[in-house]
């Protein structure tokens, strides 16, 4: 037997027993007549001790020769600690080491192991497996465990059905990249990796599955960030004879029940319902954190005509107020415009006003604007002494989106971003359809089978851009945790999407005919979600990478540092495969 207990186990009650425990060295602190060892494992860290005066002179040269993350297993006697430690479970007692056995050696580590590591990221993905060792990491593992547990009693105490589908799928290039794999039994053919299992869930529900999910790896090839990978997991999710606001009642249940069982928050009120045209107007985006206020206003009307050129010639212009904010320095609105002109933000300028304690109003643009059109504008955005407002000007789209990443910035400047505060939303009536300039042509804005509203169907012959979804996304603190859609399960109408989608007759029927043949034969009404299962993790752990919940993550340029992947392979695995490498 390696232990009768494990490193996290041990407390006074346990005190004058016999016990061997096996684990990692954290740290050796020789004091010279004493010696402790912290022993960890996965469970915690238990404190050892030898007196060298009281101790056989074979064990303390054993003692001596063991360095960190030596694996060791020790045989002695639970006694109480006279240093006590109340940051550790166990810091009540320690063990007098009475026998000891080197079980493995250890190099020195490429960094220290210990929570805030000397480590950087690329080194730590490099040596993952030490990486994990560190209490954050195997923290965010166990919490990712805990949840998939809990989203499984969930779904099973709601009559869901775990199903596995395939991960070798025909390739269906709408939407990001496929991860292809080629077929050695069918030279010159490929599968696909499946971007999510979509199709498949709906033909679970042609097959009278009524209720699936699935914890299920997904794949695209695109370009990474701190919440995106190449392989990702979600929460797959499909159901039979519902509309949309049975699904949001299901699964708003299952995330109040993971806020109730995982982190130990009660939330009783109904999650707000937000239309997409709101979220834009408001936000500035489609995944907007509500936990503060500070929304987009629409000063267009009021700020034209006064000769200002850049407002003058502006298609929208639109303004956000910071509470308190009239004290910010020159240097900081200097900071705040350098931001907003950077390329991924897209600003040409920042506008300030502020409305000053006293009750006077300084702006940037005062040789246009006198005291009464300023006073105009701030009372359009319920501004009040002491704000500061914040003015960009542009095309509607591109200022919308540079006055949202303002917005979000000046709140997390300000501390308005707890990550301790949640505030979840379900966003809907999304566009069915967004154009595209690039193609000239209609792209669906979540997937081809996703249902137009019933009242909008008429407007696929006169105005398809205007169609709203039956689509629905569910954000909680700016982001998107989730979306689904009801599914189209008429077959004319999904021919008539495909149609609004620039497919022809043949091209549907080549990418999509088999769940087009699924549907000659009694489809019922369904609808579904799915779920970032690593994003909800990184949500629930406070962490802004989903990295740190995926036992061995890749890095920002898609590569495997710790095994080397992707690598080349042999010149024989290609001739078998009927592939040369340009």
């Amino acid at each position: 037997m390696y232990r009768t207990h494990t490193c996290g186990e041990l407390r006074k009650e346990n005190i004058g027993e016999k016990v061997t425990l096996s684990g990692w060295v954290q740290l050796k602190r020789d004091k010279g007549g004493m010696i402790w060892i912290d022993l960890r494992d996965r469970y915690g860290i238990t404190q050892l001790a030898a007196e060298r005066t009281q101790t056989d002179s074979k064990l303390i040269e054993k003692i001596d020769n063991v360095n960190r993350e030596y694996v060791i297993q020790i045989r002695g006697e639970v006694i109480e600690r006279y240093s006590k430690n109340d940051k550790i479970p166990t810091g009540d007692i320690e063990i007098k080491i009475e026998e000891l056995n080197v079980l493995s050696e250890s190099e020195t580590p490429p960094f220290t192991i210990i929570d805030n590591t000397d480590g950087g990221d690329e080194l730590r993905m490099k040596y993952r497996y030490l990486d994990i060792r560190r209490n954050p990491v195997r923290e965010a593992l166990l919490l990712r465990h805990r949840m998939a547990q809990e989203v499984r009693k969930y779904l099973d105490n709601n009559n869901f059905v775990e199903v596995e589908t395939p991960y070798l799928i025909k390739s269906t290039p709408e939407g990001a990249r496929d991860f292809v794999v080629p077929s050695r039994m069918n030279p010159g053919e490929f599968y696909a990796l499946p971007q999510s299992p979509q199709q498949y869930k709906q033909l679970l529900m042609v097959a009278g599955m009524d209720r699936y999910f699935q914890i299920v790896k997904c794949f695209r090839d695109e370009d990474l960030r701190a919440d995106r990978q190449p392989e990702f997991t979600q929460i797959d999710c499909e159901m039979s004879f519902v509309e949309q606001n049975d699904v949001l009642y299901i699964f708003e249940g299952m995330v109040k029940y993971l806020f109730k069982t995982v982190k130990g928050i009660e939330i009783n009120d109904k999650f707000p319902c937000m239309p997409y045209s709101e979220a834009m107007e408001k936000y500035g985006n489609d995944k907007p954190d509500i936990r503060f206020g500070m929304t987009i206003t629409d000063i267009t009307k009021n700020v034209k005509g006064k000769n200002f050129p850049v407002f003058d010639s502006a298609e929208y212009i639109g303004g956000i107020c910071l509470k308190n904010g009239s004290e910010y320095t020159r240097k900081q609105l200097d900071a705040l415009t350098d931001f907003v002109k950077m390329p991924q933000i897209g600003a040409k300028g920042l506008v300030y006003c502020r409305y000053n304690i006293d009750g006077t109003l300084k702006s940037s643009v005062d040789k246009f604007y006198n005291e009464n059109d300023l006073l105009d504008f701030a009372n359009k955005m319920q501004s009040e002494k002491g704000d500061l407002i914040l003015i960009l000007a542009g095309d509607k789209e591109s200022t919308l989106h540079a006055l949202s990443e303002l917005r979000l910035k000046l709140a997390n400047e300000t501390g308005l971003r707890p990550k301790d505060t949640f505030a979840p939303l379900w966003v809907v009536e999304f566009p069915l359809l967004e154009w595209n300039e690039e193609s000239q042509r209609f792209h669906a804005k979540h997937h081809p089978f996703t249902s137009p509203f019933d009242e909008d169907i008429t407007l696929f012959k006169t105005d398809p851009g205007k169609i709203r979804a039956k689509a629905y996304d569910l954000v909680i603190n700016g982001v998107e945790i989730g979306g689904g859609s009801i599914r189209i399960f008429n077959k004319e109408l999904q021919e008539t999407m495909f149609q609004n989608l620039g497919f022809t007759r043949e091209e549907a029927e080549n990418q999509f005919g088999f769940l087009m043949n699924a549907f000659k034969y009694g489809p019922p009404p369904h609808g579904g979600i799915a779920f970032g299962f690593d994003r909800l993790c990184s949500l629930f752990g406070g962490s802004d990478s989903i990295r740190d919940f995926i036992a061995f993550p890749k890095n920002n340029a898609g590569r495997d540092v710790m095994s080397n992947s992707p690598s080349e392979i042999s010149k024989e695995q290609l001739d078998e495969l009927g592939i040369k490498i340009k």
